[in-house]
């Protein structure tokens, strides 16, 4: 009951005719207007001592609003203690270098050993709880074996600010990858719809302008790394499933390791050596690292820009197709 706090407030002559939601938001900053709107459809919000479940009213001079938050509920996520590659920390949001191979998000089939398990030992009770519980706010995701960095909000108005800059595309994304063959034109966009594929539920697929969701990769040869293969630099305008990797391959330039969008064409493979051959089909996973991350801090508005080096797996991948 200690944790469970009440806001009290009285709508004053400039502040009459907004949203009670609106009205809430501005009096109190630290608490997201989505987690206000559901407080209001919990019945925690009560107006001249009667209940409302209204976010549309508009508050009137003299209205008395009383707020209750309940205590945070602990989530049923196990904490495990794991080496986290920091970047950046603060009371609102944490910054990590994600190591290939780890899942971000607890689901059937990976409950543990997670990203998120590994931040709830870290953050401990540093949470402040996204929407009344307390969790790490995951706002995007990296694949499994996609390596790099993600954004990860640890307060509720964190969540929901960063919830906004990537709805509204306002967050910089650059990834490294290592694609078979040379795209040509060397830079420029690839837009097509993605959706899920019809036969093939497990993957993704470029579909028509009238299904899937609208996406748009651009990208650019870093280096090309002999014949066979080159290192590219995607800026994502959009963040749908699989994007780079399906983009690339509807080009006819899947990533090397991508064991579910392709694999090379036996010309292009002619033109390694056995060893390199061996090196490239082995290779454990998609050669893609997520390099920066770019955003206005979404509580203190302070410019952020973060890089992670290119880990040394896709290093030595480079060194090997360079030769």
């Amino acid at each position: 009951m200690d944790n469970i706090k009440i806001y009290k407030s009285i709508v004053d002559d400039k502040q009459s005719t907004i949203r009670i939601d609106r009205f809430l938001a501005i009096a109190y900053p630290d608490i997201s207007r989505s987690r206000i709107k559901s407080l209001l459809l919990d019945q925690q919000i009560r107006l001249n001592n009667q209940l409302i479940a209204n976010p549309s009213y508009k508050v009137k001079a003299g209205d008395a609003i009383e707020m209750t938050i309940p205590e945070t509920k602990d989530i049923d996520i196990v904490a495990q203690k794991m080496d986290l590659d920091i970047i950046h920390e603060d009371d609102d949001l944490i910054i990590i270098n994600k190591k290939a191979g780890i899942v971000v998000h607890p689901a059937p089939g990976n409950y543990d050993n997670t990203l998120v398990n590994g931040l709830m030992y870290h953050c401990g009770d540093s949470l402040s709880g996204i929407g009344g519980v307390k969790r790490p706010g995951i706002v995007h995701r990296i694949d499994k074996d996609t390596s790099g960095l993600i954004v990860v909000a640890k307060s509720d108005t964190a969540h929901s600010g960063l919830s906004e800059l990537f709805q509204k595309h306002d967050i910089e994304r650059l990834y490294q990858a290592i694609i078979w063959g040379r795209p040509n034109p060397v830079d420029g966009s690839i837009e097509g719809n993605i959706g899920r594929h019809p036969v093939q539920r497990k993957k993704m697929t470029v579909v028509g302008m009238d299904s899937g969701k609208h996406a748009i990769t651009h990208y650019k040869i870093i280096k090309s790394l002999s014949m066979a293969a080159s290192l590219i630099e995607c800026r994502l305008e959009t963040g749908r499933t699989h994007q780079i990797r399906v983009h690339m391959t509807s080009m006819g330039h899947p990533l090397i390791g991508d064991q579910t969008y392709g694999n090379p064409t036996k010309n292009r493979l002619a033109n390694l050596s056995k060893e390199t051959q061996l090196f490239t089909r082995n290779f454990p996973r998609q050669a893609l690292h997520a390099k920066s991350l770019g955003f206005t801090h979404p509580v203190s508005g302070e410019k952020l820009h973060f890089e992670a080096k290119i880990p040394d797996d896709m290093q030595g991948l480079i060194n090997i197709l360079h030769q």
